[in-house]
């Protein structure tokens, strides 16, 4: 039986993709049969590319209240991001 949904639109309120498809694949080779180096590879790019936190944050129920201390504490690393760019294109 199919699912005759859309796939996968971005709902802000819910902050979490609807739908069964997620848009950005994540794909790691596996040279040599070592498993094991793939599967650390995989980590470590779901981690880069935020999947691994959407994946953890949707687990369970997110009170309002956790809410907006985790988006104060995103945006906080947000800007801290930006600013160690900044200041390694400007040579401070």
């Amino acid at each position: 039986m199919l699912d005759k949904r859309a796939p996968a639109e971005f709902s802000p309120k819910r902050g979490l993709f609807v739908g069964k498809e997620i848009p950005k694949t994540v794909q790691v080779f596996v040279r040599d049969n070592n498993v094991d180096g793939a599967l650390k590879a995989l980590k470590k790019k779901m981690q880069r590319e935020g999947i691994w936190r959407e994946m953890k944050r949707v687990r369970s129920y997110e009170k309002p209240s956790e809410r907006r201390v985790r988006k104060k504490a995103e945006a906080i690393r947000r800007t801290r991001k930006l600013e160690r760019k900044r200041i390694q294109v400007e040579g401070f």
